[in-house]
């Protein structure tokens, strides 16, 4: 969402006096509750009474992906624009009772889903549920809100155009999906951004916002038999059926080649990609293991030690697991000097090789478990991040008590797992890269 200036930054002020008073119990101890409402809606609630507070994460499946081609941008546009006026409200009067009652409500589109969180005082809870409300149903697209926010897209659009990092992601994307949706870039472009009107963001709400697409996850000082009842006064009105939004299965075209897109600046922007594994795969745990070694693993990280740590060759460098709903990636990224360029990428596709034919050893995938499960309760810092796993846990599928199981699976990993999925996945022939500068000695590939 694209929400800046005065209300972006109480907005986020906002947050910040929240965020510490929504202290959480480690991950161990928290219970879901499954609440249903009379209407049939469902939503996962965690109740935490030490704080008059209630956080609120939901999305619907389907996000920018499902954008016409000649609408692109639709779905974050419609996203920036909810909570600008709705019902008898015009923009100024929704934001001004927003900031009056400290109420946060943010929209955004991802290119599988497009969400929302709600976070409030207890004693403001009934008109934070309505205008949440008026938000989904009876949002107003005025004309000044619209074009404002469409300046301001296309501001960032323009901007996207001069920043290294953004060019690099947008041509990589582009060139994995080449006649995909993924391979669009979500905020849209300058033409498609232009050409969206009113009619197109109010047949958005009333196609894309369904009950039957709907996840919502809840923390805080609410008791199940009040957010029943809210959960049908909220999104009752919500068409039963929203439009299909599935998209074609794909799998990114990575092919080795290696794009130059030519930038006077001292610095290259480098990112890159290799087949990965979308979120429900039986090996998905292994491959998690096996990343947090090569690449997602901060400072003890194979790449890290290797090409920064050792050789001072890259300012950052990183790998990770990208799981989309139709395709799955391993991507990564790196930031140098142009004159390092040919040696970081040399060292890069070493470590691809050398994690490829040789493994992991047991130290390593040890240090890895420790980590990754010693660090799990430190995402259980406030009742938003909670609300969120909580929605995302739902989005995957991975069943309401996946919190207490997930250390379990990340244990279960062996190390002839770690290897066998690093021999299957890594294939530095298969790598495609983008780098944004002018690398001194490197050249595009045919």
């Amino acid at each position: 969402m694209l929400k800046i200036l005065i209300n972006g930054l109480f907005a986020s002020l906002a947050v910040l006096v929240l965020t510490p008073l929504l202290a959480v119990p480690p991950a161990h101890a928290v219970e879901i509750d499954r609440v249903k409402s009379p209407g049939g809606i469902e939503a996962w609630l965690v109740r935490d009474q030490s704080n008059p507070i209630i956080s609120m994460r939901f999305a619907f499946r389907g996000g920018s992906a499902l954008d016409p081609a000649d609408r692109g941008g639709l779905a974050n546009m419609t996203a920036s624009l909810l909570d600008e006026g709705a019902g008898d409200m015009d923009s100024k009067a929704f934001q001004g009772t927003l900031e009056d009652l400290v109420i946060t409500l943010r929209f955004s589109a991802q290119r599988d889903s497009l969400g929302g969180q709600l976070v409030t005082l207890t004693e403001n809870r009934d008109i934070a549920f309505k205008l949440l409300k008026l938000a989904l149903t009876k949002a107003r697209f005025d004309a000044e809100p619209v074009e404002r926010i469409r300046s301001q897209i296309l501001a960032e659009i323009r901007q996207n155009t001069e920043d290294p990092g953004a060019i690099a992601s947008k041509s990589l994307f582009k060139r994995l999906f080449p006649d995909h949706p993924y391979g669009r870039p979500k905020n849209g472009t300058a033409k498609s951004v232009a050409a969206i009107t009113r009619a197109d963001l109010k047949a958005f709400t009333k196609r894309r916002l369904g009950k039957n697409n709907l996840i919502i996850g809840v923390v805080g000082d609410i008791a199940p038999d009040t957010l029943s009842a809210a959960l049908d006064d909220v999104f009752g009105s919500l068409a039963d059926k929203a439009a299909a939004w599935d998209i074609p299965e794909t799998a990114p075209e990575s092919d080795g080649r290696t794009l130059v897109v030519e930038k006077n600046m001292p610095q290259s922007s480098i990112v890159f990609a290799d087949k990965g594994l979308k979120r429900d795969h039986p090996d998905f745990y292994a491959a998690y293991l096996m990343n947090h070694i090569l690449g997602g693993g901060g400072f003890t990280s194979r790449l890290y030690n290797t090409i920064r740590e050792k050789r001072g060759l890259a300012y950052s460098v990183y790998s990770g697991l990208h799981p989309l709903k139709r395709a799955g990636l391993l991507f990564g990224g790196a930031g140098t000097t142009n004159a390092k360029v040919s040696d970081t990428l040399r060292l890069l596709k070493q470590e691809w090789t050398r994690m490829a034919e040789t493994g992991a050893t047991k130290e390593e995938l040890a240090d890895a478990k420790t980590y990754q499960t010693g660090s799990y309760p430190l995402r259980f810092t406030s009742s938003g991040s909670i609300a969120g796993m909580l929605v995302g846990i739902q989005m995957n599928a991975l069943g309401i008590d996946y919190m207490d199981r997930r250390n379990s699976l990340i244990e279960a990993v062996t190390i002839t797992d770690v290897n066998r999925v690093a021999k299957t996945l890594l294939r530095p022939d298969r790598l495609s890269i983008v780098i944004v500068g002018k690398p001194n000695g490197v050249k595009s590939t045919p």
